[in-house]
């Protein structure tokens, strides 16, 4: 059979091979110009001190070689009719029962969470890593009420984290105040510094306050690096008083947490209520942000994030929106940076830094702008994900940006893109005939 009448049957069968080819290839020499120096080669110093480049052809090969698969087989299946018909394979009753299963997702979760002490208890990385996980879900909760519910890019998020935990730090060492005074100070002036930065951007959108917020965040960041008498500078602040079990501390001795309740000591016992601190935080993040929603202020950020314009023509203040939504979002940044304080027991501006805020950023739009459970799925994939690739940890970057471009090309609106609506009728109205005949002429 001539190749001109087998390429045809191939298209009129939805395959088209040569095409697919032809963009394989064009993608693996994309990718060879783009990893060539950054993974072809390698950097080494000498022995007198000079950098030695090394390279890596077999490393290189092998990512051109995986390139070219993939793009072969997104280029020849979702690029084809079969793309199409594979999308309809899920029949409807079929996906009721996914959306019934999926509503009890966020109760197994919980209980899963509330179980996880019991069931890693004498595993202390893995308690440390879900502490670290439910820190990063609460800051993607508080940023999506800024990002997901208003629509405000917001890349200066770690800010309010900043300011929480250095609120903490400083209050808990100069004036001895215990943590449960120190946590409602740390978010309330956390929400301080989200107003001061919401009236500087009121007329921006998109791009600039983008750019505005990326700003505030290094400014804030650059502060507490350079006034050293103040933040401690580039040695940050140690010794933070840890957090007690309403005034009963966790030590060894006779007015300790155990001997309180008649256990042995163990160290692990903090560890478990930090994250049962940590795990009533994020919980409690949840369910204001949700109360929110249905309330005029939420009403009024979801109608501006469609359309400000639109927004203003009802008569809404959008000054007073976009303020809340930035307080409000703060203070729960500035609670999470407060326990972070506690957690770790040092802080310093290098816990600060910029990819602290594209992390928690990339999680809320990952997760689905507006979605909580996307926003909590995000966080266990991501920062697990990260805690997964350690042993390749020159690597973790590429991996993570492949992972955002995938996202971007078959899930656009994050891995849950399923929104609930804050206002819904409970009843199915009925629309009585004779309306649908006046709509008919």
């Amino acid at each position: 059979m001539p190749a001109g009448a087998a390429r045809e049957k191939l298209k009129a069968a939805g395959l088209d091979i040569f095409g697919a080819l032809k963009d394989a290839g064009i993608a693996a020499f994309v990718a060879f110009g783009l990893f060539s120096l950054i993974i072809g080669l390698r950097t080494e110093q000498g022995i007198t001190g000079q950098l030695i480049l090394l390279p890596r052809p077999e490393l290189l090969f092998v990512l051109v070689a995986l390139v070219f698969a993939g793009r072969f087989v997104i280029a020849l299946f979702f690029r084809s009719g079969l793309a199409h018909a594979g999308r309809t394979i899920i029949s409807p009753d079929l996906r009721k029962k996914l959306d019934y299963v999926g509503s009890f997702m966020g109760v197994f979760l919980l209980l899963f969470a509330l179980a996880i002490p019991f069931l890693f208890y004498s595993n202390r990385y893995l308690l440390d890593l879900s502490i670290l996980v439910l820190t990063y879900v609460m800051l993607g909760w508080g940023l999506n009420i800024v990002v997901g519910l208003a629509g405000l890019l917001d890349l200066g998020y770690v800010a309010f984290y900043a300011v929480g935990a250095y609120s903490y730090a400083l209050l808990a060492q100069n004036f001895g105040w215990s943590f449960w005074l120190c946590l409602p100070v740390a978010g309330i002036l956390a929400a301080f510094w989200g107003i001061l930065l919401g009236f500087p951007v009121l007329r921006l959108r998109g791009d600039y306050l983008a750019i505005v917020t990326l700003a505030f965040g290094e400014i804030i960041r650059l502060v507490l690096l350079n006034w050293q008498d103040f933040t401690g500078g580039p040695n940050g602040i140690s010794g933070i008083p840890r957090p007690s079990f309403f005034g009963i501390p966790f030590t060894a001795d006779e007015t300790g947490f155990a001997a309180r309740f008649g256990l042995e000591f163990d160290p692990s016992h903090r560890v478990v209520f930090l994250f049962y601190l940590i795990l009533a935080l994020a919980l409690l993040t949840n369910f204001v942000t949700l109360r929110l929603r249905r309330l005029p202020v939420g009403r009024a950020w979801e109608a501006m994030r469609e359309d400000e314009i639109a927004c203003r023509s009802l008569g809404i203040n959008t000054t007073n929106t976009k303020l809340t939504a930035f307080a409000i979002g703060a203070m729960f940044g500035g609670f999470a940076g407060g326990f972070f304080a506690t957690r770790q027991g040092f802080i310093s501006p290098e816990s600060f830094v910029f990819m602290e805020s594209a992390m928690i950023v990339a999680i809320v739009v990952l997760g689905g702008m507006g979605s909580q459970i996307g926003v909590a799925v995000a966080a266990v994939v991501m920062v697990g994900g990260f805690e997964l690739f350690r042993e390749f940890e020159q690597f973790r970057m590429l991996i993570f940006g492949l992972a955002m471009v995938a996202i971007m090309v078959w899930r656009p609106r994050g891995l849950v893109a399923h929104r609930a609506p804050s206002i819904f009728l409970r009843q199915k109205k009925e629309i009585p005939p004779e309306a649908l005949e006046e709509v008919q002429r």
